[in-house]
């Protein structure tokens, strides 16, 4: 088995060499200093590193892993909600100071929707007053508010809107009040949306019409959109594009049918094992046991190694490039890399 080394980040499927991403996180990492006050032990979780994500107009990437794995982490960055520890990020090509205060330009032009809607609204105020208080921060100086809140709500799919403009939060649903944090998020024209598990506290039910809403949003209006989510068969839905993340890192990347049809990563294919697939009822894996590291003290190496069943001695003394499995389609393991290939499990690949 012979593969190419390359570096991050991966183009996405269907990007133009030349084409310049929105924003781009180059090299992000984020250590948190922890203190248990009962014992006064000190330590540093590693939630992210070194992982490098390109955002482009008119796609949506999305970022998968289990709880955990540092997903928000990476969204947290883009915002600015949470400062790099080391790495680069740049807006339109353009280097971001990191570690000052964050402009009101760049929060204009990126915007995150949290996951709850229940606790990301205020109780106390009515629709019109949290569509709009957006507007008058950012300047906006048109005569008739109103009628812009109208028009943010119907760009979010909810009609009529003079039946939702003057109603409270807990008068509303739980994915209109998703809507509602999305139509917020876009009262200042962004060119980014990070979207942080913005389905997962929804009934199933209605988990399709807010996906369905991000669409329309990539398609019509161009945006920019990142998409975190624990849910591969969503992401696989949705995205144009798959970055895996794991404890931390993230492990494989490409277009979103090439990851979920032909996955190379043991860790992409214990995440698919377990999403439901009437077609595939029968289909077991004898795959990754135990549980995910602690990111206070990750493993060496590859952070998968504890729990593959293809781990070789490598795999806990190296840190794995990202080798080229296949146009625009990355993954950082070992298996991939032909000198290794002698001492595999048999058979020497992924079943």
């Amino acid at each position: 088995m012979t593969a190419d080394i390359v570096r991050q980040p991966m183009p996405s499927d269907d990007a133009e060499p030349s084409e310049r991403p929105v924003i781009e996180g180059i090299g992000l990492t984020k250590h948190f200093k922890v203190r248990a006050k009962r014992f006064g032990a000190r330590g540093t979780v590693h939630a992210a590193e070194d992982v490098s994500i390109a955002l482009h107009a008119g796609r949506v990437t999305a970022v998968v892993g289990e709880s955990g794995s540092g997903k928000s982490t990476v969204s947290r960055m883009l915002a600015r909600i949470a400062e790099p520890t080391s790495g680069q990020l740049l807006l339109d090509g353009q280097p971001v100071q990191l570690g000052r205060s964050v402009s009101r330009e760049y929060r204009a032009r990126v915007q995150l929707v949290l996951q709850d809607p229940f606790a990301s609204l205020n109780p106390v105020h009515k629709v019109r007053y949290i569509l709009g208080r957006p507007l008058k921060i950012h300047g906006y100086t048109g005569e008739d508010i109103g009628q812009t809140i109208l028009h943010l709500l119907r760009r979010v799919a909810l009609e009529p809107a003079e039946q939702f403009i003057d109603k409270y939060p807990h008068e509303l649903s739980g994915g209109q009040r998703q809507r509602i944090a999305i139509a917020r998020a876009l009262a200042v024209q962004p060119k980014v949306l990070l979207a942080d598990e913005p389905v997962s506290m929804l009934d199933v039910s209605i988990r399709l019409g807010i996906l369905n809403l991000l669409a329309d949003l990539r398609d019509r209006e161009g945006l920019a959109i990142l998409y975190v989510t624990h849910d591969i068969a969503s992401a696989r839905y949705l995205a144009d594009t798959i970055a895996v993340m794991y404890a931390g890192r993230i492990i494989e990347r490409g277009p979103a049918r090439e990851i979920t049809d032909n996955p190379t990563h043991p860790y992409t294919k214990l995440l698919l094992s377990a999403a439901p697939d009437p077609d595939a009822a029968d289909a077991t894996w004898a795959g990754a046991r135990g549980a995910p590291p602690s990111l206070v003290t990750p493993p060496s190496g590859c952070r998968f190694h504890p729990r593959c069943p293809y781990a070789m001695p490598v795999c806990s003394e190296r840190t794995p490039p990202t080798f080229a499995v296949g146009p625009a389609h990355g993954s950082d393991c070992w298996l991939y890399d032909s000198s290794a290939e002698s001492s595999a499990a048999p058979g020497g690949a992924i079943p």
